[in-house]
């Protein structure tokens, strides 16, 4: 009698598990948007009103932003039918959670006018592209500018890399799409307290894959060079606290670089950084009372100023080197609360 009850028990139990695990009809998702293996890629030089059908007067699905990626699926006499990314980053920040990141909205589907529109076919697509990502590059820059002109520019250059890889603009636009994102997340990082902890690791750093990439796929390059520049940022101290540890540090990153990249396009400066910090080290020196190891930075200094002379006659980092070498030369602090 016991072993029927429980026969029957068992027997609802599955029964009520097998009704749960069927899917209700108010949970039934909807089929997503088949996206074209392949197709014309394109992008839009303006935001771009997408429609349910090709007419203005029909239903708005939603709008493309400038530089947004999209991949063409018919033409239709002045419109075409898309599928394009709207308002969904494409890259994901370094902050985003690894689980649930296949939560990101499919493209969106829909008619827009070919007003605007960029394709892989346009001719001298890479140029015309390269000309509206600077201007929204130079209209970041502007106060009156739109709020969203780094992130437009930062898009329109990278389709360039992506739609026209073997253009002699792609390099270019790669370093640009990337030190874009680069200088946004080195102004967030700038504006939170961490900004001030001596020590690099104590702080939030920039992601540095886009750079890397770009030092990756054009060694050698002018903008592997300045992306390599770039990546200094995330190795400098944040406040020296009077510690001789940083500038020493840094320092020695700075020629490091220079000696890697010894006629790019930040070499100057590179080795002006480097001048400075050596200066700074004598002035720390003196007042610690080791007057060896000033002397030491004093002679370092010097050196580092001579190295500029000779491969940079022409450029305010080597008189500002200069300067600064004077300045030791006639016991003037250039650094600490004595600086004159």
């Amino acid at each position: 009698m016991i072993l029927s009850v429980m026969n029957r028990r068992t027997f609802a139990f599955a029964l009520l598990l097998a009704w749960a695990a069927l899917p209700l009809p108010a949970e039934k998702k909807p089929q997503p948007i088949e996206k074209p293996m392949a197709g014309p890629r394109a992008t839009v030089l303006r935001i771009t009103p997408l429609y349910v059908t090709p007419d203005p007067s029909s239903q708005r699905v939603d709008k493309v932003q400038i530089g947004r990626e999209m991949v063409i699926a018919e033409k239709s006499g002045p419109w075409m039918r898309v599928y394009a990314n709207t308002d969904v980053e494409e890259l994901r920040g370094k902050d985003t959670p690894e689980i649930g990141g296949d939560e990101t909205p499919p493209p969106i589907s829909g008619w827009l006018e070919a007003k605007g529109v960029v394709e892989e076919s346009t001719p001298n697509g890479d140029q015309i592209i390269m000309g509206a990502a600077a201007n929204q590059e130079s209209l970041a820059s502007d106060p009156r500018g739109p709020a969203n002109a780094a992130q437009s520019a930062r898009l329109l250059y990278r389709r360039i890399v992506e739609m026209f890889p073997n253009s002699p603009l792609a390099p270019e636009a790669a370093w640009r799409a990337a030190d874009i994102e680069w200088q946004i997340e080195k102004a967030d990082a700038a504006s939170r307290p961490s900004a001030h902890a001596k020590d690099p690791y104590m702080r939030d750093l920039m992601d540095e894959d886009e750079l890397r990439k770009v030092i990756k796929l054009y060694p050698r390059t002018r903008w592997a060079a300045l992306a390599a520049f770039d990546l200094i940022d995330n190795k400098l101290c944040g406040d020296w606290e009077g510690s001789e540890q940083c500038p020493v540090k840094e320092a020695d990153v700075y020629e490091k670089y220079a000696d890697e990249y010894p006629d790019g396009p930040r070499t100057a400066q590179a080795l002006y950084n480097a001048t400075y910090r050596a200066a700074v080290l004598t002035n720390m020196f003196q007042a610690d009372g080791n007057d060896k190891k000033a002397d030491e930075a004093h002679g370092h200094a010097r050196a580092l100023a001579d190295r500029l002379r000779q491969h940079f006659p022409d450029s305010d980092y080597t008189r500002r080197a200069g300067t600064l070498v004077f300045k030791l030369d006639q016991g003037v602090p250039v650094y600490g609360i004595d600086q004159q």
